[in-house]
């Protein structure tokens, strides 16, 4: 019986976990951008020692989930699940990154929605009594993500004003059902949402109304409404999504003008980084919360913030054969203290 579930898509967590640690790294655009005093790590090359963009993305994502620990005060053997994923084929970055950590993993898919993806599923686990500790962890890269969904960086092709600059980076975050907050205390799963954008250089536009359908049905399942929070922030909307969604929202009676941002306005200076429509990918979501919001949150600054990641659920060959993009959002809710 769903004794916890509220409304039609909203789970209140009886038993809210707790954020003990994080750690986000980034690459050095990042590194350059207005949030750089917020990240634990700025690489000052975005291949870090490797081989291949791939097996960089990878050691990131893999240190990233160890400073978590780390900041938690933790070992690696007291996580008992790790919740992770990218975006490239297989979730290879992930993968490759358990493999070095022998924490029992589930490897998630949710494009740039993973980050509340692996913490709704985290935060789940734990206030069920599954786990005392588990890590949220994802990650993105410029230049694995370029050349699987666009073109091949050598080939320089030039990107409309609609695009977006994936975020090369990780972040990872350590829930606990020990630990005094912030909390989770609130989960509210979206529902796939897609109104026929084909166009892979315009993600903001495919992933608005799925971002306003969740962040809609959480308001009415939990009665909350904008001035409840003190940020209600996306993931990877940009400028042209954000546009869309406070006019979508505005249409569903809710005025999100005070207080909402997205995280891929917030990570770069879109004037002087030439950005375009600003950042993109796993990476954008988890590196803005486990640096610049959950820091905030620790100042006293932010009190009660609603997370909401949004991703694009496409593939390379599905945009070759003209499908549309399905769009997800994944709202959570963390609060500073527990009423």
């Amino acid at each position: 019986m769903g004794i916890k579930r509220i409304g039609k898509q909203t789970v209140k967590l009886a038993n809210p976990p707790s954020i003990i640690g994080t750690a986000a790294i980034v690459g050095p655009k990042e590194g350059e951008g207005p949030l750089k005093e917020y990240f634990d790590i700025i690489l000052e090359d975005d291949m870090w020692g490797q081989e291949s963009f791939e097996k960089a993305e990878a050691r990131i994502q893999e240190e990233a989930i160890k400073l978590a620990i780390a900041n938690a005060n933790l070992s690696p053997e007291d996580i008992e699940y790790l919740f992770a994923g990218d975006l490239l084929n297989q979730i290879i970055s992930s993968s490759y990154a358990a493999r070095q950590l022998a924490i029992p993993y589930f490897g998630l898919y949710g494009a740039c929605s993973t980050m509340t993806e692996s913490l709704s599923l985290g935060a789940m686990i734990v206030d069920g009594g599954f786990a005392n500790n588990v890590v949220c962890a994802t990650s993105s890269h410029f230049s694995s993500a370029e050349r699987q969904y666009r073109f091949p960086l050598e080939y320089g092709s030039q990107r409309p004003l609609t695009s977006q600059w994936t975020v090369t980076g990780a972040g990872a975050t350590v829930l606990s059902a020990n630990g005094n907050g912030p909390y989770i205390t609130y989960i509210t799963t979206g529902k796939i949402k897609d109104y026929g954008i084909a166009d892979a250089n315009n993600m903001g536009s495919a992933m608005a109304p799925a971002a306003v359908d969740t962040i809609t049905q959480h308001f009415k399942d939990t009665g909350y409404n904008p001035d409840d929070y003190d940020l209600i922030i996306t993931g990877d909307l940009a400028s042209v999504g954000k546009e869309i969604l406070l006019d979508l929202m505005k249409k569903e009676g809710y005025d999100l003008s005070k207080n909402y941002s997205d995280c891929g306005i917030k990570i770069f200076d879109g004037v002087e980084q030439d950005t375009h429509a600003g950042g993109s990918g796993c990476a954008c979501a988890a590196v803005v919360f486990n640096g610049y919001i959950y820091k905030e949150i620790i100042k006293g600054n932010l009190n009660r913030v609603l997370l909401v990641a949004t991703g694009a659920l496409h593939s390379p060959i599905s945009t070759l054969q003209g499908e549309s993009i399905p769009g997800i959002a994944h709202a959570v809710t963390i609060d500073n203290l527990l009423k």
